[in-house]
């Protein structure tokens, strides 16, 4: 099977607001499509965001990777967070996760990132041992969050 990586274009858009809504629907999180839309048109509009990378086969789009760029003094410099991978159901548990995981440490090395992170639910067991698998592990700390109120410019 051959599998490829492209970086996102707007024709892929109906393509990966379908794949970004099965994959919240995972883990019953809330997925707005029209919030989704904006979204990934916010974040593939500027570069210094990320990358979307889609995963191909053929010429059939089969799961994506989000890669958000942030700054870390600890890792010296550019780092990025594995927003979200997905990979569609028939194609799962065939290696391809591997290879996406190859693609993001090689892309990263040659756009200068110095750090990912990414995180995985407890519950799901094939990711841990892929990303354990490929040297991720635990830092020891907790990922905390809080969601800020904000005000959207353009409404």
């Amino acid at each position: 099977m051959k599998i490829e990586f492209k970086t996102y274009t707007d024709t892929d858009k109906p393509d990966v607001l379908e794949m970004m809504e099965a994959f919240h629907k995972i883990d019953g999180y809330d997925f707005d499509l029209t919030m989704g839309a904006k979204n990934l048109l916010d974040f593939t509009s500027n570069e210094m965001l990320g990358r979307l990378y889609l995963i191909t086969h053929g010429k059939e789009n089969i799961g994506y990777i989000v890669l958000s760029f942030g700054f870390s003094f600890e890792y010296n410099g550019r780092d990025a967070f594995i927003d979200e991978l997905y990979i569609k159901r028939p194609f799962r548990s065939k290696g391809i996760g591997k290879l996406a995981m190859d693609f993001v440490e090689s892309e990263s090395k040659r756009i200068n990132i110095n750090a990912v992170h990414l995180e995985v639910e407890p519950h799901n067991s094939k990711a841990n041992q892929l990303y354990r698998g490929k040297g991720y592990k635990p830092n020891g700390r907790t990922l905390m969050t809080k969601r800020m109120t904000t005000t959207l410019a353009d409404e």
